[in-house]
Parts: C-alpha cells; sequence; structure tokens
C-alpha cells in the first residue's frame, strides 16, 4: 500500500513538473504561477502547492524533471554506441530543436540566471557541471586511449570547452540570434577538431 502511495506521490510530481516545462516551453518561465501550472496539470492550485510550496521549488523540480527526460532521449538515441556518437549526441541534445529541447533549455537557462544570486543555487549546478564534465571527459579519454583523440589533449578542458559552446550557441538558438541547425554544425564542427 504504501508503495503505490509513493509511485502515485511521485507520478503527481511529474505531472506538475511536465505543466512547468509545458509553460516554459510556450510562454516562459514568467507565466509559470501555481494557478497556470494546477490548470495545465488538472489539479487544484492547493494540490501544486502541497508538492512545491514555492515558484522555485517549481523551477526546480522542472529543472530536474527536463535533465532526467533528456537523459532518457539521450539513452534512446545513443543506446550503447561508442564514445563519439554518446559525446556527439549528449552535446547536440544541449541545442534546443523541437518543444521538449526548447522547454528543457529554457528552464535549464532561467535556472542558471537565479543561480547568479542564490548561492545555494549556485552550488548545486557547480556539483551538477563537475559531474558532467566529467563523464564528457571521460567519453574524450575513452578515445584517446583508443588512439582516435591526440593523447596530449587536457580531456577535461576539452570536455568544459565544449559544453561552454554548446550552452553558450543554446542562448543564441532560443534568443533567436542563431537557427539551430547552425548551432548544431558549430558542435559538430568542435567535436570533429578533437580528431586529427
Amino acid at each position: 500500500m504504501a508503495r503505490g502511495l509513493g509511485v502515485r506521490h511521485e507520478e503527481r510530481r511529474h505531472q506538475i513538473a511536465d505543466a512547468v516545462l509545458a509553460i516554459v516551453a510556450e510562454r516562459g518561465l514568467g507565466a509559470v504561477s501555481l494557478t497556470e501550472v494546477a490548470a495545465l496539470a488538472g489539479i487544484s492550485p492547493g494540490r501544486v502547492q502541497h508538492y512545491f510550496p514555492a515558484k522555485r521549488q517549481l523551477v526546480e523540480a522542472a529543472f530536474e524533471r527536463g535533465n532526467e527526460l533528456s537523459a532518457a532521449r539521450i539513452k534512446g538515441l545513443a543506446g550503447d554506441a561508442g564514445p563519439r556518437v554518446t559525446l556527439t549526441t549528449v552535446l547536440t541534445e544541449l541545442i534546443p530543436y523541437d518543444a521538449t529541447t526548447r522547454a528543457h533549455i529554457r528552464v535549464r537557462q532561467s535556472f542558471h540566471a537565479q543561480g547568479f544570486a542564490d548561492e545555494g543555487i549556485a552550488a548545486r549546478l557547480r556539483g551538477l557541471y563537475e559531474g558532467f564534465h566529467r563523464e564528457l571527459a571521460g567519453l574524450i579519454g575513452a578515445e584517446q586511449r583508443a588512439g582516435r583523440i591526440a593523447a596530449g589533449l587536457d580531456a577535461g578542458q576539452a570536455a568544459l570547452d565544449l559544453v561552454a559552446l554548446a550552452e553558450g550557441l543554446a542562448a543564441y538558438v532560443l534568443l533567436g540570434v542563431t537557427p539551430a541547425a547552425v548551432a548544431r554544425e558549430r558542435i559538430l564542427a568542435a567535436i570533429g577538431g578533437l580528431y586529427p
């Protein structure tokens, strides 16, 4: 019985977080409110507030949900492919190209903006980036050990540079500075530049 309640609790949290992602995709983070989220999720504002007492918690939940959905999408796209395909998939998924990725990246960028003024969020992001950079550096290191990327390359620095490029380009795509296809080509060129 308790397990069933736990599952329903988690499903309701996902339902609410998905509603936040949908609102952000369509109208931006400023449109997120208890009333709007409740209406889209088909539940009462009080129920939303029960799960997420503050807007910050709604945004955090959407950030986590977006990351979870993105990880599942990347796993589905890359499967058990080699390091280069996985690296390429991860980095190109940081470029918003449809409603789902646009929502995820908008929430991600909004979460970053909050981190500039909130040390708790900033610390959390630093921890997430440390792990993310380490994972990508591991993929680059695997290619180095296989002789496909020069052994002298600093894998950690290369990972940081690639993520920074992808996220900068993602912001440009969201702002309409550059099209998603152009941003994707820049990422592919930067990855290709690692290989002799």
